[in-house]
């Protein structure tokens, strides 16, 4: 080991593909801890290798029961226990949150230890405002959930982030075509490897372009906010919710219709209920 280091748990971000990007301070708490707490050890073990660590390895992923979150607990007291993920920073879209709670709880000493994650890499890369943004993690695999999904979030003023694999891609941005619109948006894949790769444009040039030919590798997709709201006329309004209350209940078609408008949906329940009331 480089040094003794205090007890406690100590969350490290790791490369999320060139393993020159850990950081020294990363590679030193690595080389100084009593054991590491590792997503799956067969990737870890490369890292350690390249940072010269020989701190033994102790799985610990979304499968891990409670009686080895207890055991770490008791560790914490008076060892040294690092927490990483395969690739980038820890609890992001990775297991982990209920240790720290727990530990936090318990009132261990945690560290963190920034470092790389690719849903930050990919905002650098996209293009796009950086001002907001909402991470949306992994979408739901079947498209009905993951238009609803999309449905409760399409409103909101700012860029999405989110993570999806090669093959679900283009039915994925199919669907946050269909319900975001044809938005401004990049794929981004195989960041800091040596394939990386960044293609931007509207949703609907996206999704063709992926439809048969699903890519390999990490990817992450960035997609920009929705365009500035014009000013929706009651008659607009009155409109759209005809249509809809010809198949939808009040409440049904005014939540619809204030997603479709992006009008307020107290507004469109009002105008509902007017509109159900005289048909």
């Amino acid at each position: 080991m480089d040094q003794s280091l205090p007890p406690g748990l100590y969350i490290v971000a790791t490369p999320i593909g060139n393993l020159g990007d850990i950081t020294s301070r990363a590679a030193q708490t690595l080389r100084g801890v009593d054991y590491i707490l590792a997503e799956d050890k067969r990737v870890t073990a490369k890292l350690l290798a390249h940072v010269g660590a020989k701190a033994p390895m102790t799985a610990y992923h979304d499968h891990s029961d409670d009686n080895l979150r207890e055991k770490i607990l008791a560790d914490l007291a008076t060892k040294a226990v690092a927490l990483v993920s395969d690739a980038g920073t820890p609890l992001i879209s990775d297991p982990g949150y209920k240790l720290v709670r727990a530990a936090r709880q318990a009132g261990h000493a945690i560290y963190t230890l920034p470092g790389p994650s690719a849903a930050i890499a990919a905002l650098t890369l996209a293009g796009l405002p950086t001002d907001r943004f909402l991470f949306l993690g992994f979408l739901p695999p079947k498209s009905t959930a993951r238009r609803e999904a999309l449905k409760e979030i399409a409103n909101v003023r700012a860029t999405l982030v989110l993570y999806e694999s090669g093959p679900r891609l283009g039915a994925c941005l199919a669907d946050l075509h269909g319900v975001l619109g044809d938005r401004d948006a990049a794929v981004v894949r195989e960041i800091t490897k040596l394939h990386e790769e960044t293609v931007s444009g509207a949703l609907t040039e996206l999704a063709e372009r992926y439809a048969e030919a699903p890519p390999k590798g990490e990817i992450v997709i960035v997609v920009g906010p929705p365009p500035e709201p014009a000013e929706v006329s009651d008659e607009q309004l009155d409109k759209t919710l005809r249509e809809l209350l010809q198949q939808l209940s009040p409440s049904r078609a005014a939540a619809e219709a204030a997603t479709r408008l992006g009008v307020p949906r107290k507004r469109a329940y009002a105008r509902a209920l007017d509109l159900a009331g005289k048909a």
